[in-house]
């Protein structure tokens, strides 16, 4: 069984999701079965990496960041995705924070990772916007020595 934890930005720039989702199936082919992608299902690119998943055959677990999670989607279609995802899971842990907080999403990360045999990130090389952003998971990814993946487009300005 391969686990594959996820990390990636939220905004993405459409130009750039045809690259990046053709990256994700390639990678996901590649890696050995049973597949199981483990994300925190957030609006962009973790729903592009759960879609490929499952598309690829393997197994979805949701890692939940706080109780009050859905209210953060901004977007209708994204919580209706979110939602849609969450229901095709087999499995689901939802961490204990009550509210959402740059807190709640880096224990997220963190948790992806720690139950990961390797990290794929969607992610432009630049700092984390903040505490839990997809820099800070590839950084704690590497600290324990955790394969990472990254995909991105070259070029390619959020």
């Amino acid at each position: 069984m391969t686990t594959v934890g996820f990390s990636g930005h939220q905004n993405l720039p459409p130009e750039g999701v045809p690259y990046i989702t053709r990256e994700m199936q390639a990678y996901l082919a590649s890696v050995g079965r049973p597949l199981v992608g483990l994300s925190s299902l957030a609006a962009g690119a973790d729903q592009l990496f759960a879609r490929a998943v499952l598309a690829a055959g393997g197994s979805l677990r949701a890692i939940i960041p706080s109780h009050d999670y859905a209210a953060t989607f901004q977007v209708e279609t994204d919580i209706a995705a979110y939602r849609e995802l969450l229901g095709l899971a087999d499995e689901s842990c939802l961490l204990d924070f009550g509210a959402a907080s740059e807190e709640a999403f880096f224990a997220a990360g963190r948790a992806v990772v720690d139950e990961a045999d390797e990290l794929l990130a969607v992610w432009d090389g630049l700092s984390a916007r903040g505490l839990g952003g997809t820099a800070d998971v590839v950084a704690y990814a590497g600290q324990l020595g955790k394969p990472v993946t990254v995909v991105w487009p070259a070029g390619l300005r959020r």
